[in-house]
């Protein structure tokens, strides 16, 4: 039976930061919940596209981890970067790809295989420090 509420992930970034790229939705959408749908991601994407993918699984993993978690309020839109590839359906055969309560867990290898920066250990040096990213000292990458 469908609740007649929306899952909010408590503590899981807002957006990733000082940009418009946004993480979660405050709340349900009025005419209906935005089917997730795998989206191509293109080698020519922008680089701060890239940097809000890599962001948003690095949340992700950081949130989750391997444990399976509820769509709940996650971006549509962000989610569907990394849907049939990074992030799968927990149950495919019991899969709503409309139903802010569907079930969805990191592929691993995958994720590792696409975000190496974020699962290596002990190399924070990798990663780079977002706030510092988006507050100009990274300001050559955001030219596009």
């Amino acid at each position: 039976m469908a609740r007649d509420y929306m899952l909010k992930h408590k503590g899981f970034p807002g957006r990733l930061p000082g940009s418009d790229y946004q993480f979660v939705i405050r709340r349900a959408n009025p005419k209906g919940v935005t089917p997730l749908k795998a989206l191509e991601r293109y080698k020519d994407r922008k680089p701060a596209d890239k940097r809000a993918d890599a962001a948003f699984m690095k949340a992700l993993w950081e949130h989750f981890g391997e444990e399976q978690f509820e769509r709940g309020n996650l971006d549509a839109g962000r989610l569907s970067w990394l849907f049939g590839r990074e992030v799968v359906p927990a149950d495919p055969e019991d899969f709503d790809p409309a139903s802010y309560e569907a079930l969805l867990q990191i592929d691993l290898r995958r994720a590792m295989a696409s975000f190496p920066e974020i699962f290596a250990e002990g190399e924070d040096e990798e990663m780079p420090d977002w706030d510092d990213m988006w507050n100009g000292d990274n300001d050559e990458d955001m030219r596009d």
